[in-house]
């Protein structure tokens, strides 16, 4: 009888983590979960905020990597730097003997300070690629407008992309087709598009969270309360098998490109009140990513249904996008303030993390 985890891959989707730190990776957790069936691993700056800030599991590098560096950005790269190739280099094995770089991928996000700066995310999407130095790095770039650009010319430059902070279906569409130009122009340049791959990190639980929000404040339509995140995800996944199918992508596929996989992001539930492995159990499907929290990945493991749920009632989904319309929920502006709201955060976030470097520097001063 296999585990939900192994049951996932059975249908065809892979189980990443969303937590990377020195401890995790030094003390055998990660490798634990990679024998568990975890095939990849994102980070983002809240988890090495915490990481870096809470216990004294960096402080004698940092000691170190402060004799001679004072910026806090510079300080930290210097930290991650170290675990990312840690990560990297764990999940190496699973990477090599994965069919056209579909899995074992670590992720780096650049600064997100950056999201509307497509000339400065470019140059540090190249500096993090070379200072980690690891094939099996993903370069996380935001989906905004600027980052598009961004994506193309990233991956136009031979640099494997996860493009986050997607909540909408049309700047997921923009986001496939900025992968595809720039793996014409890599091609055309000669580069080897068997080494390039991406996913698109579509965001899920915190579509319900604003669209509930929104359907309290008008009042009433209950029943579409904890829809609208799936269907936006279900939508998303047939954008996919659209673009990447035809006799343009096969041309692309024949000279070793793979797709841009649809990668389900914020997967844990936020509202106590709907099943805690909601968004994982509906999202179920072939060519497809999860990355989870530690817990709800052991909420999983507990307790998950998996079955093939993801092209279950497409046409419901269209259906539900409609009865939020109809309701007075403007999607569109939805997902915009999403985007807007999770650069925001993830700013705060690197803001949070450089002060906590600066805490820990002061520490140490007066020690």
């Amino acid at each position: 009888m296999p585990t939900p985890l192994q049951a996932l891959a059975e249908h065809g989707q892979s189980a990443w983590i969303d937590y990377l730190s020195r401890p995790f990776v030094r003390d055998g957790d990660l490798a634990g979960l990679i024998d568990d069936g975890i095939v990849g691993v994102t980070s983002n700056p809240t988890i090495f905020q915490g990481a870096i800030a809470e216990g004294d599991a960096y402080d004698d590098q940092l000691r170190e990597v402060m004799k001679t560096e004072t910026d806090p950005k510079e300080v930290f790269l210097a930290l991650a730097r170290e675990d990312i190739r840690g990560a990297c280099d764990l999940f190496k094995p699973v990477f090599e003997r994965g069919a056209k770089t579909r899995d074992g991928w670590v992720s780096l996000e650049v600064d997100p300070n950056l999201a509307h700066d497509a000339a400065g995310t470019i140059a540090e999407a190249r500096r993090l690629w070379d200072m980690v130095d690891r094939s099996n790095l993903f370069i996380k770039i935001p989906g905004t407008k600027e980052g598009l650009t961004a994506i193309e010319e990233t991956i136009a430059g031979g640099i494997p992309v996860n493009v986050t902070l997607l909540f909408s279906l049309q700047r997921h569409r923009e986001a496939a087709e900025a992968y595809l130009r720039g793996l014409r122009r890599l091609r055309d340049d000669g580069g080897d598009l068997a080494t390039v791959g991406s996913v698109a990190s579509f965001f899920v639980s915190r579509v319900d969270t604003e669209a509930d929000r929104r359907l309290d404040e008008i009042g009433g339509h209950d029943e579409l309360k904890g829809k609208l995140a799936i269907a936006n995800a279900k939508l998303a996944y047939q954008t996919y098998k659209q673009i990447f199918s035809g006799p343009d992508w096969e041309e692309l596929e024949a000279a070793g490109a793979s797709a841009q996989r649809c990668l389900w992001a914020s997967t844990s539930t936020k509202n106590p009140a709907y099943r805690d492995v909601l968004y994982v159990e509906q999202l179920i499907g072939p060519e497809t990513v999860n990355t989870m929290p530690r817990e709800t990945i052991e909420d999983v493991q507990d307790h998950a249904n998996v079955e093939n749920t993801l092209e279950r009632d497409v046409d419901g989904a269209r259906a539900t996008l409609e009865q939020f319309a109809d309701a007075g929920v403007d999607y569109d502006d939805v997902v915009a303030v999403l985007e807007r709201e999770g650069v925001e955060k993830f700013a705060k976030s690197f803001q949070e993390l450089f002060e906590g470097v600066s805490a820990k520097r002061d520490e140490f001063v007066a020690a």
